[in-house]
C-alpha cells in the first residue's frame, strides 16, 4: 500500500474542487525532494477574497487583497504549514494572464510551496527567480 502524502485541500467559503489530488501531491512531493527536504504536512485551504483579506488583516496587518498566504509553523527540518488560496484572486489572475483557472491555481500551489522552500518574492531579482522555478516546476507536469 501506498503511503499518503502529507498534502490536503480544503475549501474555507469556496467551493473549488481541485482536480488529480494524487497527482498534485506527487508533483509537490518531488519538488520538495528536489531541495532535499520532507513535508510533516501542508494544508492548502481554497477560499474568497474576502476571507483571505480578513486573514490579511487580523494576522498580517496588511489591508489589501492578495491571492495567497503562507503560514509556516515547522519546528524542525519538516515543513508544517497552511497555505491560503484566494479563488476569486485565482480567477481574476487567470484571466489576466490568459490561462486556466486550473493552470493558475496549480501555479499558486507551487508558489506557496516554494516560500516555504526558502524563497522569497519582495525583491525583483527574488522575484525573478521564484517566477522562474513555478515555470520549472509547472513545465514538470504531466498531468
Amino acid at each position: 500500500m501506498l503511503k499518503k502524502l502529507p498534502f490536503f485541500f480544503f475549501n474555507e467559503d469556496r467551493n473549488y474542487r481541485l482536480t488529480q489530488k494524487s497527482e498534485i501531491r506527487n508533483w509537490l512531493h518531488n519538488a520538495t525532494q528536489d531541495h532535499k527536504r520532507s513535508v510533516r504536512e501542508i494544508n492548502y485551504i481554497f477560499c474568497s477574497d474576502h476571507y483571505l483579506h480578513s486573514i490579511n488583516k487580523r494576522f498580517l496587518r496588511h489591508d489589501d487583497y492578495t491571492d495567497i498566504i503562507t503560514f509556516d509553523y515547522a519546528e524542525d527540518e519538516r515543513i508544517r504549514a497552511d497555505v491560503y488560496i484566494s479563488i476569486d484572486r485565482a480567477r481574476d489572475n487567470a484571466n489576466t494572464y490568459g490561462v486556466s483557472v486550473q493552470d493558475e491555481v496549480h501555479r499558486l500551489l507551487i508558489h506557496g510551496l516554494l516560500h516555504l522552500l526558502g524563497y522569497a518574492d519582495k525583491q525583483p531579482d527574488d522575484k525573478a527567480l521564484m517566477s522562474g522555478k513555478e515555470e520549472y516546476y509547472l513545465s514538470l507536469r504531466q498531468f
